[in-house]
């Protein structure tokens, strides 16, 4: 029995149930429970719970209407709202054409067709799904559409849409679409505008407002650990949240000069000692601190430096 990822599932032999979270191979799959523990079982040792499970798809019916809508295809990426581990690939068709299209993706020069079908006007499917988990060994995508319309309108090129997802492209906020009943990223295809412009997504969540010039004070004390610092943590890299963590420190310690601050507290956890070390490059030569130390290890251990300005 072939299992798809976000399946609501039971175990055979013993009282558990969960979400398919991962495909490990043909014959094992991993169940992540509501304690959220992921557990690797055999698909044979699990049996689905019908009436849960996997996102349902947007009905792809024909609509008719009196205006002609010329552009609007967007590819959505969703996770899905009881397994968030998985993500779901969704094509929103709002325009008044009728799509075909397919998805291959290309994984070690390895080519896998994944979805073909027709997406009528104002419908939206599924095409596939992955672990977020995994996202660095998610395949290329392929995709491929088509447009047509009976009549009266003007002949439109196939859309050809190729790429490998990072986590920076999962950086931006999720938009709403009234095609699918959660929030999701969306990207344009048939926009005149380029498709994904990674540096663009990456600094659009954390942008401070043109019109807000002035310097916030940070107050006594600054928390470096990112989930602090940004809402979409879990799709960020090592390298990136270090950057995202030490730009915030400097940022702070601007501030705290600008604000007069005697002394400022950064909270960097211990951990393996990285942001702590960067952060010591910084102020070891930094021409208005006075010292620095270890701050209240009774509260912090060695995860706080105590920063004195001049």
């Amino acid at each position: 029995m072939k299992y798809k990822l976000g399946e609501f599932v039971r175990f055979v032999e013993e009282r558990r149930e969960g979400y398919i979270t991962r495909i490990i191979d043909d014959a094992t799959i991993a169940v992540t429970d509501e304690d959220g523990f992921e557990i690797p079982v055999l698909a044979s040792q699990v049996t689905r719970v019908h009436g849960q499970g996997a996102d349902i798809q947007t009905e792809n019916t024909p609509v008719q209407e009196a205006e002609f809508i010329s552009n609007g295809i967007f590819l959505a990426a969703a996770p899905n709202k009881k397994a968030g581990s998985v993500m779901h690939i969704h094509l929103i068709n709002t325009t008044s054409y009728q799509l075909l299209a397919t998805l291959t993706t290309e994984k070690s020069h390895k080519f896998k067709g994944e979805f073909n079908g027709v997406i009528w006007s104002k419908s939206a499917v599924q095409m596939h799904s992955a672990s977020l988990n995994e996202l660095d060994h998610w395949p290329k995508f392929h995709l491929q559409v088509l447009l047509f319309a009976s009549e009266g309108t003007e002949l439109k090129k196939p859309i050809e849409f190729s790429e490998k997802f990072r986590a920076k492209d999962f950086s931006g906020a999720k938009k709403n679409t009234e095609y699918l009943d959660q929030p999701a990223w969306l990207i344009q295809l048939d926009s005149n505008e380029p498709i994904i412009d990674a540096q663009k997504l990456k600094g659009s969540f954390y942008k401070p407002p043109a019109e807000n010039q002035q310097v916030e004070n940070p107050g006594k004390e600054v928390d470096l650990h990112i989930e602090k610092i940004r809402d979409d943590h879990q799709f960020l890299d090592s390298t990136e949240i270090l950057d995202i963590q030490v730009t915030y420190f400097r940022k702070s310690l601007d501030a705290a000069i600008v604000h007069k601050i005697p002394a400022i507290v950064f909270i960097h956890g211990s951990g393996n000692g990285t942001l702590r070390n960067e952060i010591y490059k910084v102020i070891s030569k930094h021409p208005q601190v006075k010292t620095f130390m270890d701050a209240h290890k009774e509260r912090f251990g060695y995860g706080g430096t105590e920063v004195f300005l001049k």
